[in-house]
Order: structure tokens, then C-alpha cells, then sequence
């Protein structure tokens, strides 16, 4: 039946649905956090730092648990669709905003396709699979068949975000239990089967690599692995009860994904044959990198996790993708909504979904699949759009707080002072460890972002616009500039001129400055309750949240 509004009229197709609960929200971020990467991640980690491959992911999680954190509260406090995009709108401007939450559109908008082929890529190293069906040329690229499996991988992620947010989040929830249980189940497995503790010590040592392996390691597949607690933000404007869900979902989700890779970690170094090691870590494996988990189960006897392993390989991407494909139309639909896109994209179904945005999202992902690098070089380049991505938050927190202190906060950062800045420090050190090629990457697509930007500005009529707070954005290029500099000079990607060690501490110097002086340029305490009176009133015009289609 038709959905109505509180004071009964009927509800405006120009608002999403809320339909989702807490365990919807915490499902779609966990779903997020357990994709490809758990079946890559420790393999990946492990050629580049050894057994200290485990600091690696302590340390991932350290800093991405303080970011989640500060997305926690800002979700809670500001529970709308596409919340990265508009937290720093709300604050710095129009401008500011796109520049979020295009590099959260990039990033939201490659996963689903890169998802889709891992999962190619895994089934193709099944025998059958490989004999009966061509997927695969040998360049990891696809053939004309692997490109039709992959479209229908795509049109399935469609049609169930077409249908409706409720489905998508039902679905998903399948779909993480699963996800969630086979790690946990290859944790013990190879635990109890095969444990040996000298690989923690063998192959040059604890640390072979040198703190550098360990910083290496971040952004080739951990961060990777790790980042997705934001997806419950992103559908905050889908939630049922988002002050008191949002906060909860992105902080259970992060916990959980924490554990479960730390604990993967722990297995997959403990599972190595000893012999592998002997000359260092450049092939811990042996044979089979595309499936390691598989690999370590079948030489430990245990034949029947290698199949269901086999299975994961093909749900784990394929559900991560399947939200992916939702959050990269939630944060079109927002920027749509900004008149930082054209309109078409802010418009949505008659089921509450934004029908443009979604379309456009199969679009890009069809041009994806098209002979570009392979999962595994593509990594770095999303990693970096994320951190970027997640840079803006910490910094919205602090200019929110100052500029909007009176907000009811369902959840509070503890420590603001000091987790604040931290969050936005453990981003741009993400940003660098991910080398400066994908930091000039990203460069040239967000000029390209601004292009768009731009042509969509001149074409909105002038009242309609809204100011891009020059000023309060004015931060924004400068701290990019700054790090693309840092990254030509530094370790990773650059020209080493900046010893091992003084990189860190130049990137921290840079973040903090970059972190104070953007809060002190904010739009002032009258403008950002204008901004978030503004879309209060929309959320109070939207249809009503407990009637169903």
C-alpha cells in the first residue's frame, strides 16, 4: 500500500525508505569488513612483512577502530543517507562535501566490480571450472564468457537493490552469517590441525622487513580487508531508529571484523609449512596463492574446509559487492541532493530506492570489467580513496562540535581532544603508505570530479545554488597538495628523499596543522544550523518509517 507520513499524507517519492534495524545496519558494515580481502589479506600481508605481518593488522585496527569511532558519533548525531558527503557540507561547504563524497563515490563504486572479479577469479582455479569453462585469459583479464557471468553478478546486485532497501538488508544478513562463520571455522580448523609456532620466528625472524614491511603491508591488503564500518553511515537515512542504531552497528561490526582478522593472522602463520620458509617469505604458500586458506587446508587433511572455503571464495565477494552497489547509489543519491550531481540522480522509486543512482553504479561497473588492472593492483588505489574519504570525518567532528555544540549526541567520542586528531593522522598516514602512485591517481579524478562539479553548478539555476563557502573549503587543496609532495619525496612510491622514520613524523606535523586550521575556518555556528535544519526538514517530511509496501 501507499506509505504516508506521520500526519497522514502520502509520502514523497523523493525520500528513501527507513526499514532498516540494528542488526540490518551491523550486518551491512560487518558484510562490508568480510569480504575478498579475508581470503587475500594474510597471504599478501605475509610477503611483505613476515610474521610481523600481525603488527600490521594491530595496527590497521587501531587506527581504523578510532575512525570508526568518530564516524560513530557523527552518524548517530546526523543520521542521514550518503553521511560521508554531507557531514563535511554541513561545515566547510558545498565544495567540500563533493570533494568527500566523490572520493567515497570512487571508491564505493570500483568495490562491487572488483568483488565480482575475485569471485571469477577464485571459481576459475577450481578444476572443473577451469576445464569446462573460460573465464579467465591468461592476463587475469576477462573473456567474452567471464563477461557475461560478471554482468549477471551485476544485474543480481541491481535488481535486488531495485527491489528495495528491506530486501537488500535481509538478504545481506544471510549472507554475513555465512560470511562470518567460515572464517571462524577455518580458525580452528587449521589451529587444531596444523599449528606450527617456529613460523612465527623462521624466514629471517619476528620482523624481516623492518618496520617498513609492516607499514608496507597496510595499504596491499589490510586496510583493504579492515575498511566497510562506514557502509552503516552511509544508510543511516534508511534506518529505523538511527540515533540509536547507527552508533552501535559501526561499533559491534568493527569489533567483530578485528577479531576475526587477527585471529586469521595468527592461523594462517601457524599453518605454513615449515620448508616454505626456509629462504624467506617471498612464497609462503607454495602453489595455489589464489585460494591460501584452500591450500593450508587440503595439506592439513582437511579437504572438506578447502571446498567450503571454494564456496566462500564465490559469497564473501559477492555479498560484499552486492552492498557495495548500495552504498556507491546512496552517496550519488547525496551528492544529487547537494546539487553537486545532476538531479536525475537525487530522484527515487516508488519503493524508496534511488533508481538513477543504482543504474549508474551497473554502468561503471560494466566498464570496469573491461581489460583494467587486476584485484590485486587495484588495492592501493582504493585504500587511498578511502582514507581520503575517512580523513574528512575527524575534522567535521571537530568543527561540528565547535560550531554545533548544542546537538543531542547519542553517542560521544571519548577523548575528542585527542582521538580526533589521531583519526585524522592514522588517515593521512594510510594515504601515504599507499604510495604516491595512486595518490597522483587520485589526483587526476578528482580534478575530474571538479569538472563535473562545475559543469553541474553552471547549469543549476543561480537560485538554487547554494554558496560554495570559499573559505571555509580553502583547507581542502592545500592539504592534498601537501601530501601529494610528501609522497614524491617519501619511501613509499616516491624518491626516498625523506629518511625512513622523519616521513611519519612530517606526515603527523602536516595532519595536525592541516587538522586545526581547517576547523578554524568553518562556516559559522548560524550556517551549519541552517544546513542541518534543512535537511531535518526533510527527514521529517519522509514517508513513515513502521508501514510497509
Amino acid at each position: 500500500m501507499a506509505t504516508t507520513t506521520p500526519t497522514g499524507a502520502v509520502g514523497s517519492e523523493n525520500h528513501l525508505r527507513r526499514d532498516v534495524g540494528f542488526w540490518g545496519l551491523m550486518f551491512v558494515s560487518l558484510g562490508s569488513i568480510i569480504g575478498s580481502g579475508w581470503l587475500l589479506g594474510a597471504l599478501t600481508a605475509a610477503k611483505l612483512a613476515g610474521p610481523a605481518s600481525l603488527l600490521s593488522w594491530i595496527l590497521a585496527a587501531f587506527m581504523l577502530a578510532v575512525l570508526a569511532l568518530v564516524h560513530a558519533e557523527l552518524g548517530a548525531a546526523y543520521p542521514i543517507a550518503g553521511g560521508t558527503a554531507r557531514f563535511p557540507a554541513f561545515v566547510f561547504g558545498p565544495l567540500a562535501g563533493f570533494s568527500a563524497g566523490w572520493m567515497a563515490w570512487l571508491q564505493a563504486v570500483s568495490i562491487a566490480p572488483i568483488e565480482v572479479e575475485a569471485t571469477l577469479s577464485y571459481s576459475d582455479h577450481i578444476s572443473w571450472v577451469h576445464n569446462n569453462v573460460t573465464m579467465l585469459h591468461d592476463d587475469g583479464t576477462l573473456t567474452g564468457t567471464g563477461l557475461i557471468i560478471a554482468s549477471v553478478f551485476m544485474l543480481l546486485f541491481i535488481v535486488i537493490n531495485i527491489v528495495g532497501v528491506k530486501l537488500l538488508s535481509e538478504s545481506n544478513s544471510i549472507t554475513v552469517v555465512w560470511k562470518t562463520a567460515i572464517p571462524l571455522l577455518t580458525i580452528v580448523v587449521l589451529m587444531l590441525l596444523t599449528f606450527h609456532s617456529g613460523n612465527f620466528t623462521a624466514g629471517g625472524g619476528f620482523m624481516p622487513f623492518g618496520a617498513h614491511g609492516v607499514f608496507a603491508a597496510l595499504p596491499a591488503g589490510v586496510v583493504f580487508a579492515l575498511q566497510g564500518f562506514e557502509q552503516a553511515i552511509q544508510m543511516a537515512g534508511e534506518a529505523k531508529k538511527p540515533q540509536q542504531d547507527v552508533s552501535r552497528a559501526v561499533i559491534t561490526a568493527t569489533a567483530i571484523g578485528t577479531v576475526v582478522y587477527i585471529l586469521l593472522e595468527i592461523a594462517f602463520i601457524g599453518a605454513l609449512d615449515p620448508s616454505h620458509l626456509a629462504h624467506g617469505w617471498a612464497n609462503p604458500i607454495g602453489k595455489g596463492d589464489f585460494g591460501p586458506y584452500a591450500t593450508l587446508a587440503t595439506g592439513a587433511g582437511a579437504a572438506w574446509l578447502a571446498w567450503m572455503l571454494y564456496a566462500d571464495a564465490v559469497i564473501s565477494p559477492a555479498g560484499t559487492g552486492l552492498v557495495y552497489t548500495a552504498t556507491s547509489s546512496r552517496l550519488s543519491y547525496a551528492l544529487g541532493r547537494e546539487k553537486a550531481l545532476p538531479k536525475p540522480v537525487a530522484q527515487v522509486s516508488k519503493k524508496g530506492v534511488p533508481l538513477v543512482s543504482i543504474l549508474i553504479a551497473f554502468v561503471v561497473g560494466e566498464i570496469a570489467f573491461l581489460p583494467f588492472p587486476s584485484w590485486q593492483s587495484l588495492v592501493g588505489l582504493v585504500t587511498s580513496a578511502t582514507a581520503i574519504m575517512y580523513a574528512f570525518a575527524p575534522v567535521s567532528l571537530r568543527a561540528l562540535r565547535l560550531r554545533d555544540p548544542d546537538r543531542p549526541r547519542p553517542y560521544r567520542l571519548p577523548a575528542p581532544q585527542v582521538l580526533a586528531p589521531l583519526a585524522f593522522v592514522s588517515a593521512n598516514l594510510i594515504i601515504y603508505w599507499s604510495s604516491f602512485q595512486a595518490e597522483w591517481k587520485l589526483g587526476l579524478a578528482s580534478v575530474l570530479g571538479l569538472i563535473i562539479f562545475a559543469i553541474t553548478r553552471l547549469t543549476t539555476p543561480a537560485a538554487e545554488r547554494a554558496s560554495l563557502n570559499w573559505k571555509a573549503s580553502s583547507w581542502v587543496w592545500p592539504w592534498f597538495v601537501g601530501l601529494l609532495v610528501i609522497g614524491a619525496l617519501g619511501r613509499y612510491g616516491g624518491n626516498n628523499t625523506i629518511p625512513d622514520w622523519w616521513d611519519i613524523v612530517i606526515v603527523a606535523v602536516w595532519s595536525l596543522l592541516v587538522f586545526y586550521v581547517a576547523a578554524a575556518l568553518a562556516v559559522t555556528s548560524g550556517e551549519v544550523d541552517a544546513a542541518v535544519a534543512a535537511e531535518e526538514a526533510e527527514l521529517q517530511a519522509a514517508p513513515d518509517l513502521n508501514l510497509a509496501d
